[in-house]
């Protein structure tokens, strides 16, 4: 009975030191979840239960259980570089139908523009629309990587201080007499091939109170629009314009391009003149220069001219039992009867982690506590073989009783 029970001892600490001993070995791997070996005592029970008397029969291996704690973070720079911080698991599609869930946030970019892991797996999120608008879906995250087309300019808001102490110009108005008006401004428009133009506003002061004129030089073949009438508040607070159709502004081989103005956010205090922010929204085209990921998951490819475009949103998964999930190798799980159906979201909602980008989530192994765990294993092992030992000897001393 001895021998057997031993025995047992000394599987147990055989497998106590495999994992162990697979745990070191994993020290270094990102995304990898430390084990431990948890372990019953074993009885030989009748229909009539367990006797008082009875002695344990050895010990067995009962689970070995994976603990999912935080592992360090590993700053890269690299962007798709993507670290969990918190709950949650990215999701993987290895194709014909098969997904696996994976810490490992080592990705890159395919020839096709998938975001995809070291063995070619395409990482899984919620697409965006040409309006960067997310959607519902859950697909395989691809990047478009081509040029943002041009957009013309449609708006133009102007925020600036008229000074209230401005007496009306002697000259007529003429842009090119800087005595016919009190103030001007320049800002870019574009037309619809992104192609840049100079425009310039100019304001005049007219002889009734609180009254301006503002005239705009599109750079175009139209000359210069206006006069429009602006009218303040005696609080110097805008007030209205008088016309608030459409600037038509006219370039040569394209179309002419309408923009609509904005002066709402104009004061006529008594202060010096001061442009605080002139806003349109036209762009040229621009070329892919950079992709970066938001800590919600969200995409954001970055032109040469200056836009960002919302390409999609990395979805994560949580389980209600992590630690029943199926181990499949390359940091990766499989989704269980036991470990419940994944639940799926964006990173930083319903229970979720957060997104770190740039960084890697490092093996969660503490070596001290493995090195301790294994010279423990050791002991447990010597001590089992101790006990064969001393069995042998009692055995031997039977056999040779004459």
């Amino acid at each position: 009975m001895s021998f057997e029970t031993a025995l047992s001892g000394l599987n147990a600490a055989a497998s106590d030191l495999d994992v162990t001993g697979n745990n070191i070995a994993n020290s270094g791997t990102v995304g990898f979840k430390s084990s431990r070996a948890e372990f019953a005592d074993l009885f030989a029970a009748s229909n009539l239960g367990v006797s008082q008397t009875a002695i344990g029969q050895g010990v067995r291996l009962a689970d070995v259980k994976q603990s999912f704690g935080q592992g360090q973070f590993d700053f890269t720079g690299n962007s798709l570089d993507l670290a969990i911080n918190g709950t949650g698991f990215f999701r993987i599609s290895e194709g014909e139908g098969e997904v696996s869930y994976t810490r490992n946030g080592s990705f890159q970019l395919d020839r096709d523009g998938y975001i995809v892991d070291a063995n070619n797996r395409r990482l899984t999120g919620y697409q965006a629309d040409g309006d960067g608008n997310i959607g519902g879906a859950l697909d395989d995250l691809q990047v478009n990587i081509g040029n943002v087309a041009p957009e013309a300019t449609t708006e133009l808001s102007v925020s600036a201080n008229l000074d209230a102490a401005a007496a009306e110009p002697a000259n007529a108005f003429d842009a090119t007499d800087p005595q016919s008006y009190n103030f001007s401004t320049s800002t870019t428009i574009y037309d619809g091939q992104g192609t840049d133009h100079r425009a310039t506003l100019y304001f005049r002061k007219t002889a009734t109170a609180n009254e301006w004129e503002v005239h705009v030089d599109g750079g175009g073949t139209g000359g210069v629009l206006g006069p429009r009438t602006l009218s303040f508040n005696n609080d110097g607070t805008f007030d209205s314009l008088s016309d608030t159709s459409a600037y038509t502004f006219n370039y040569p081989g394209v179309d002419p391009v309408s923009v609509t103005p904005d002066f709402d956010a104009l004061t006529q205090f008594g202060a010096e003149f001061e442009v605080k922010q002139i806003n349109q929204d036209g762009f040229a085209a621009g070329q892919f220069s950079s992709l970066n990921v938001e800590g919600d998951g969200r995409l954001l490819a970055r032109f040469t001219n200056g836009q960002s475009q919302v390409l999609g949103q990395v979805a994560l998964a949580r389980f209600q039992s992590p630690e029943k999930l199926q181990e499949a190798g390359d940091t990766r799980w499989r989704e269980t009867f036991e470990s419940g159906p994944a639940l799926l979201g964006a990173p930083d909602s319903s229970g979720l982690g957060s997104l770190e980008a740039g960084a890697l989530e490092q093996s969660n192994v503490n070596l001290t506590e493995q090195l301790v765990q294994m010279i423990t294993a050791q002991r447990n092992y010597q001590a089992n073989s101790q006990v064969i030992s001393t069995q042998d000897q009692i055995t031997q001393e039977i056999l040779n009783i004459r």
